[in-house]
């Protein structure tokens, strides 16, 4: 363990979704503005693995780390709010730490003992946390789920042994909290949070600061009210208040006095906080002169949280364009031929996301049709990038029948493939490789590199001409079909090094037209915009115009 770091455990109470991941990464570029080193760690306490083969309905996007790790969709809030990259060590599920101490128990590290929760699966936790902890000044550590839940005894069992192996002067725990307000009474309650905490002290964690997340600042008698009853100071009693821009809650929770708080009680001695980007940030992105909509066709339609960071990315890349950017939610399912252009009249973009199976693949053809036969600015994002192959294949280049083998394992024109498939020069067919029937960690995780072409939209945005980006996918494009599809114009603008794997195509005679087979909206953060987004919002915003 560094004896010099210092360890912050966020837990939540009353209820989910109450923000813990926004306040751990705004806690986290608090401490950044002051001139210290931090990283984030995300303890879950489901069974899973990791969240690759969750349902993006039950829990949100998968966010991938440079590492090739499938984690939660928190640690993207991590990376855009710090500059910590997020990797394998970053994320732990109840699943991977049994699935840990079940293999040691297997090989006989634990001498033929008995194996038990504790101490055995907290001493685990514990070591993942000690390992996260390397090389920075302080971690920040949020538990998934609430105070209560049974899946999360282990986690908060560990976290309460870590500040005595650690010191008392270097553990503190957050507790963010529900303070509602009941309209019928005209006034917030305190009860939810008092016996959140109380539940909190009856498993040993008495919370050093508390997080109450409100709609309206809270008084000051109310602030008393709560630190005498859950047995911490008034002053640290913090307003978690809403706010309409979620890059507001570190600035708002610096005017609470929270990161003074939390340098007093670590006994860190740090400069004073330098928040002058983040409040422009703020200010530019709450005064657009502009608007722009932006219609994403996908399947996962109900939850913006399935699309978290590709959201977020296109928010960025307004902000250095000076502009509003309007999100058109469309479910691909209700696109057909003959309804395409009243779904989409409204677009000045379209985009089409990542995602996996056959539902409403026909209805995302027909919007990456409309898209280049009416010049609106197209961006197809892995699953989207085969999108416009497939459309791209039957309508321009003659192949009727084309398709991927994910959707159509019979199709005579299979432009887009499974990556263990290959052209067999013997027989001239393509030949499928055994694989794992595990689903799994069995995609192409993680950060490649790519190298663009001269003279595309991507190098113009990139103004690089090597580049390195996260993917997540089995299926690939066909090489196949590589020298007929560029005949009739489609440009193939970024390729793997070795020229095997096509990164990146886009098409002649078309004011913006890109398909790319990463992810880059993992990559983008509210300081540092990704390219590719400033430029499609920028297309989409001359398009507006006209």
């Amino acid at each position: 363990m560094a004896c010099n770091t210092k360890y912050i455990f966020v837990t939540g109470g009353v209820l989910s979704s109450l923000g813990k991941g926004l306040a751990s990464a705004s806690i986290g570029a608090l401490l950044e503005s002051r001139g210290l080193t931090v990283t984030i760690q995300k303890l879950d306490p489901y069974i899973n693995v990791d969240p690759g083969t969750m349902n993006p309905f039950q829990h949100g996007e998968v966010f991938v780390t440079d590492d090739g790790a499938e984690t939660d969709l928190d640690l993207g809030h991590y990376e855009r709010f710090t500059h910590a990259v997020m990797g394998q060590k970053n994320n732990f599920t109840s699943g991977r730490i049994y699935y840990s101490v079940i293999k040691k128990e297997r090989r006989g590290d634990y001498l033929g003992g008995t194996v038990q929760v504790i101490p055995h699966i907290t001493d685990e936790i514990k070591e993942s946390i000690r390992i996260a902890s390397e090389g920075v000044d302080v971690l920040i550590v949020e538990i998934g789920g609430t105070i209560g839940d049974i899946e999360s005894l282990p986690f908060l069992e560990a976290i309460r042994q870590f500040k005595t192996d650690a010191g008392k002067d270097n553990v503190i725990y957050i507790h963010l909290t529900l303070v509602p307000y009941i309209a019928t009474a005209g006034e917030v309650k305190t009860k939810p949070t008092q016996h959140s905490v109380k539940e909190l002290r009856s498993i040993g964690i008495q919370p050093d600061i508390l997080l109450c997340r409100t709609v309206s600042s809270l008084s000051d008698s109310i602030k008393s009210k709560i630190a005498l009853f859950c047995n911490v100071e008034k002053e640290s009693v913090i307003t978690a208040k809403d706010v309409d821009c979620i890059y507001e809650v570190p600035l708002g929770f610096h005017k609470e006095g929270l990161d003074d708080r939390i340098v007093e009680k670590l006994q860190i001695w740090t400069r004073a906080p330098r928040l002058e980007a983040w409040e422009k940030f703020v200010s530019q992105y709450k005064s657009p002169e502009f608007c722009v909509n932006i219609a994403i066709v996908g399947k996962y339609v109900d939850l913006t949280e399935s699309y978290k960071s590709l959201n977020e990315a296109l928010h960025h890349g307004g902000v250095p364009n000076r502009s509003k950017v309007n999100l058109l939610f469309i479910d691909s399912e209700t696109i057909t031929a003959n309804n395409c252009m009243e779904k989409l009249k409204n677009a000045d973009g379209i985009l089409v996301p990542g995602g996996f199976g056959p539902r409403g693949i026909e209805g995302k053809i027909c919007a990456a049709n409309y898209a280049r036969e009416n010049k609106i600015p197209y961006f197809g994002i892995c699953l989207g990038m085969h999108i416009a192959v497939i459309e791209f294949a039957r309508n321009v280049a003659g192949l009727e029948k084309a398709h991927g083998t994910e959707f159509d394992m019979t199709t005579p024109e299979p432009v887009i493939y499974l990556m263990t498939e290959w052209y067999d020069e013997k027989t001239k067919t393509i030949q499928t490789r055994d694989i794992s029937t595990e689903k799994g960690g069995t995609m192409r995780l993680g950060a490649y590199p790519c190298c663009l072409e001269q003279g595309t939209l991507a190098i113009e945005a990139y103004k690089n001409q090597e580049i390195s980006e996260r993917h997540r996918h089995r299926y690939e494009f066909n090489n196949l079909y590589k020298e007929r599809l560029e005949q009739k114009g489609l440009i193939v603008s970024g390729m793997s090094p070795d020229k095997e794997l096509v990164e990146i195509v886009e098409l002649t005679d078309h004011p913006w037209f890109l398909g790319c087979q990463f992810h880059p909206e993992f990559k983008s953060s509210p300081m540092n915009p990704h390219p590719l987004f400033v430029s499609f919002i920028k297309a989409s915003l001359e398009n507006s115009k006209k």
